[in-house]
């Protein structure tokens, strides 16, 4: 009946996310994406498909220089820098961990955008009100959001859309059908506490009921299977180093965890859906009229 309060959130996601900086860092590509990797090509590494997704998702939001981009769940800062590098956007992100907000405005430090982007200890809800945005994206937070909020949380980004904007939701679905079972408990007591994958449909009749219209969406459930599958590996592959952060029983935990998530992927018992909208408005809105047209 209580989940998803203000204070219950902020535990969750520092449970899950402020384990350890480093510790993710041994398993994650250079760019501290915690979020499904697109391959454009079978040989595609990790590296590159984290770098694809950015860029995949950047062009349905059709990201153009002096934007004002708006990151929800923005983790360790990675599209936010890549937004502001390679696309000329100014961007805000938010995150629940404080972990997170750190590394990722050391991280803008480093590159030298601190006029240009700004990573902030902050939850969602406290933004309503504030200022608008051309673009919003959500890459991985829906999940946190919890049934009970996805109304607000869709209205909420209603109201800091600019009418002519756009935006992109990215995250885990599960069927309408689906129920708890023994793994998916597990999942939820030992990791990913107050996890709450809606379906598909559900996050579509909340965006048409918020007054959006949804534009394209695309199932990425392949290449989820495919990233987790490779951050396992990497976890195995680098066992010592991880024990320097965290104990033995976690770093099991996170090898059952990523294996399970890979195989609950390719089986299709859980999907990952991008899913681009716009304001409905009297007008077209702004993109492209084939998915090809998105590399031109």
């Amino acid at each position: 009946m209580f989940r998803h309060t203000r204070a219950k959130d902020r535990r969750s996601i520092a449970y899950h996310y402020d384990l350890s900086n480093d510790f993710y860092g041994l398993f994650l590509d250079p760019q501290m994406a915690y979020t499904c990797a697109y391959f454009p090509h079978e040989e595609a590494s990790l590296e590159e498909a984290q770098r694809a997704k950015f860029d995949h998702i950047a062009r349905k939001l059709r990201l153009k220089p002096y934007q004002t981009l708006l990151d929800i769940g923005c983790g360790w800062g990675s599209f936010v820098v890549h937004a502001c590098k390679h696309y000329g956007v100014t961007a805000h992100g938010v995150t629940l961990s404080q972990q997170q907000a750190e590394y990722a405005q050391e991280w803008i430090r480093r590159e030298g955008l601190e006029d240009q982007a700004l990573v902030e200890y902050r939850d969602y809800r406290d933004l309503v009100g504030l200022e608008q945005y051309d673009r919003v994206s959500a890459i991985g937070i829906i999940e946190h959001v919890g049934h009970r909020n996805l109304a607000r949380y869709f209205e909420g980004i209603h109201r800091l859309l600019k009418d002519n904007g756009l935006f992109l939701n990215h995250g885990i679905s599960r069927c309408r059908e689906w129920r708890p079972n023994p793994g998916s408990r597990w999942i939820s007591d030992r990791v990913f506490p107050e996890g709450e994958p809606p379906s598909l449909s559900t996050v579509i009749t909340q965006l048409e009921d918020s007054r959006f219209e949804v534009q394209d969406v695309e199932n990425l459930r392949e290449h989820y299977a495919r990233t987790c599958a490779e951050w396992m590996e990497r976890l195995r592959s680098n066992r010592d180093r991880c024990l320097q952060h965290v104990d033995e029983g976690t770093y099991r935990t996170w090898i059952l965890y990523l294996a399970m998530s890979s195989i609950y992927f390719e089986e299709g018992e859980i999907f990952l859906y991008q899913v681009l909208s716009s304001k409905r408005m009297p007008r077209f809105a702004p993109v492209p009229l084939t998915r090809e047209d998105l590399y031109e």
